[in-house]
Order: structure tokens, then C-alpha cells, then sequence
């Protein structure tokens, strides 16, 4: 599986398990950390927790193990490493006070919703 299919992949899942204001950045003009990041927010930890254990689950299904899993305590910012492709999964309070998109401002911005219609 290529990085855009990944990325793909993991958007229709975090959609499916309604995940809130999906967005993926395509960094790779910009660093060679990966060529996605694909943020996301839960609106309880509860929900933190379940949009990543179904992120792991879908794609270890797909043979896609994730790399590194970090952030577990607390369950408000969990970051997945696919190589090519990392996954934010915050919490909204999280995720308003890093600002991610703001820091990597020069990214360019992938039309989720083209994606999430073809699911």
C-alpha cells in the first residue's frame, strides 16, 4: 500500500467512526518526516481512544502495522506512525492548543472530501 492509499484508508476510517474536522496536509515538498499528516479530533477521550484502536485494527487488516503509537496517558493526543503517513488524534481542547495546522502552515491541504464521498 502506497502513502496516498494509506492516507486514504485511514481518513475513511476515522470518518466512518466519526472522527471531527478531518484534515490531511501533504508535507512531503516541505520535510522528509512523511508524506501525510492526517490530523483529527474526538470529542471525549473515549472517542480519542476508539478513532485510534479502529485505525490500528482497519489497517493492521490491510497489512499495514503502525510503526510507533505514542501518547496513550490521559488519551488526548495520540500520534501513529506509518512511515509515510502520521496520524494526530486529538482531543478538540488538545488540538486548539498545539495548532498543528498552523505550524505546518506551508503544507498543502488534501480535499478530504473527496476522499470520504468515494467511501
Amino acid at each position: 500500500m502506497d502513502a496516498r492509499q494509506k492516507m486514504e484508508t485511514i481518513v475513511k476510517v476515522l470518518d466512518n467512526k466519526k472522527a471531527v474536522d478531518i484534515r490531511v496536509l501533504d508535507i512531503s515538498g516541505i520535510t522528509i518526516i512523511a508524506d501525510y499528516f492526517v490530523l483529527c479530533s474526538g470529542r471525549s477521550t473515549t472517542q480519542v481512544k476508539a478513532l485510534t484502536d479502529e485505525v490500528e485494527f482497519q489497517l493492521d487488516e490491510a497489512g499495514v502495522p503502525c510503526q510507533k503509537k505514542e501518547g496513550k496517558q490521559g488519551y488526548n493526543w495520540m500520534l501513529m506512525d506509518y512511515g509515510d503517513v502520521v496520524v494526530h488524534i486529538f482531543h478538540e481542547e488538545t488540538r486548539e492548543f498545539y495548532a498543528l495546522e498552523k505550524l505546518w502552515a506551508d503544507a498543502d491541504e488534501v480535499d478530504v472530501a473527496q476522499i470520504v464521498e468515494e467511501a
